[in-house]
């Protein structure tokens, strides 16, 4: 039987999930078999499994730090936003159908037996289990059938660490508010508290801290400072989507759809030398870069609305013809046909023109394709002539069909001898996820880049993994310098 912790927090975005990935590294370093596990996610950046089956990316994150495979064990029920108010539900790794804010609460009960399984599996494979919540366990209008903060610590007894967010301000009062609205056997779960994404002078802080622990009867575990790292992040709230500027020498915009999806897709490619990795969302912003892609979302048809009546479509389109490479993923390949069709309301309904650039169309089916892939380009033309042939692994996670015109090339062939994608002009789309994870396709695609700008870019080898593995370990070693970690040792024995 595992020993467990859980990290919970005052708000979205507190920095449980990283930290969670972190405390997982730092216990396998010491020798432990250890897992993570976080019952319910609401993410759109999501990953496919061996078996194919999907999981928020963030526990996808924090397995590689446990070096594990991932599986839907360590996050049966995924929430994939499809508007303001639904979402599509994912249980153990499958589509359990889509349901409004509303009618998910009323039925959310019956998904106790579902996480109770998927923790019990880890359970009985593992030293320990870090346990993720989700938002804050204060959401007290949410609390009821609670199964991912209080509701989970209650039922298995899990010890939890408190983290605020002192970046945002206000952290002292996160932390006393969140106790003060937790029921006393909740309150009595909390062991400590951690202030995270701390900048500046600690000694100005330690007043406070000794005044948080008089006031909430609780030590504080750690004062984790604002550490830049290369790990993928969720959606929304991700460091990365705020990044608007040209950075020389190449220049790559991504298109922020309203809906994007799996932006992990660009983690390799913005850490390579020389190139900067920005996020779009007008026409002013575009400007002239050397690169656009339009990245995966969960709302094409919605998402394809959104980049006509803003302008950008017509701004890329402009950008095509004058030479400027495109490459759309999954729902941005969609995007870049002639039409896309929803007779069955996988979307809600409807069809609309795309934007063109490519001699495909694409049927909405209720089935969702999820596979993890391995694939080889094709005879690739036009600027990207170099990546003909260059090995690509990665994973597909789609519910459209996309048919190619007559003559019209494709980009990649499968390892099952399926071919995907499409390519013509400098216009180039596919449905695989972790397209540029690939050293190879990195090598080529930037190459062909540099040379098309005049441009010299180091030819040093960048190996992908490795470099995940260098930032899991940075994480881990912070987290050793900034957490009383005999504290959390304790505390995971239920000693404290």
């Amino acid at each position: 039987m595992a020993k467990s912790l859980m990290i919970q927090g005052t708000m979205s975005g507190a920095g449980k999930s990283l930290l969670v990935a972190g405390l997982c590294r730092v216990f396998r370093q010491d020798g432990l078999r250890v897992a993570p596990f976080k019952s319910q996610n609401m993410a759109l950046n999501s990953f496919i499994t061996r078996e194919g089956l999907e999981i928020g990316r963030a526990q996808a994150v924090q397995a590689e730090a446990c070096g594990l495979e991932p599986s839907y064990a360590m996050n049966p029920v995924l929430l994939k936003p499809t508007s303001d108010e639904g979402s599509q539900v994912i249980v153990n790794g499958e589509v359990y159908g889509n349901y409004t804010a509303e009618g998910y609460y009323a039925m959310k009960h019956r998904l106790w037996p579902d996480v109770l399984d998927a923790y019990r599996k880890l359970d009985a494979g593992y030293d320990l289990i870090v346990v993720e919540g989700a938002g804050s366990p204060a959401e007290i209008n949410l609390k009821a059938d609670d199964f991912v903060n209080m509701g989970l610590a209650k039922r298995l007894g899990i010890p939890v660490l408190l983290v605020g967010d002192i970046d945002r301000g206000g952290v002292f009062a996160q932390l006393v508010g969140t106790l003060a609205l937790l029921e006393p056997d909740e309150r009595a779960l909390v062991r400590a508290t951690v202030v995270n994404k701390f900048r500046g002078d600690l000694k100005l802080l330690l007043p406070g801290l000794k005044q948080l622990e008089e006031l909430t009867g609780r030590p504080v575990a750690g004062v984790v400072p604002w550490t830049p790292l290369d790990i993928d992040d969720e959606d929304s709230l991700s460091d990365r989507l705020g990044q608007r500027r040209a950075v020389s020498p190449l220049d790559v915009a991504v298109i922020r759809l309203p809906r994007l999806s799996n932006f992990s897709d660009f983690s390799a490619l913005d850490a390579a030398d020389g190139v900067g990795v920005r996020y779009v969302e007008n026409v002013r912003a575009l400007g002239a870069p050397d690169l656009v892609i339009i990245p995966g979302t969960k709302n094409t048809i919605g998402d394809m609305k959104w980049l006509r009546a803003c302008g950008l479509e017509a701004a890329v389109k402009k950008l095509a013809a004058s030479g400027t490479p495109v490459i759309g993923i999954c729902g941005g390949y969609q995007m870049l046909g002639r039409e896309i069709v929803d007779e069955e309301g996988v979307e809600g309904g409807g069809s609309i023109a795309g934007m063109g650039l490519l001699p495909v169309v694409t049927r909405f089916r209720p089935e969702k394709r999820r596979t993890r892939t391995t694939a080889r380009a094709g005879s690739v033309k036009g600027v990207f002539a170099a990546l003909s042939g260059a090995e690509l692994e990665g994973y597909e996670i789609h519910c459209g069909a996309t048919t190619r015109g007559d003559g019209a090339e494709p980009l990649i062939r499968i390892e099952d001898g399926a071919l995907d994608g499409c390519q013509s002009g400098s216009v180039y789309g596919c449905y695989l996820h972790g397209f540029f994870d690939s050293e190879a396709c990195r090598r080529a695609v930037l190459g062909a880049l540099a040379q098309r700008k005049g441009v010299t870019l180091e030819a040093r080898p960048f190996d992908w993994k490795a470099h995940k593995e260098r930032q899991y370990d940075a994480l881990a070693q912070t987290l050793r310098e900034h957490l009383d970690m005999q504290l959390i040792r304790r505390v995971v024995a239920r000693e404290a």
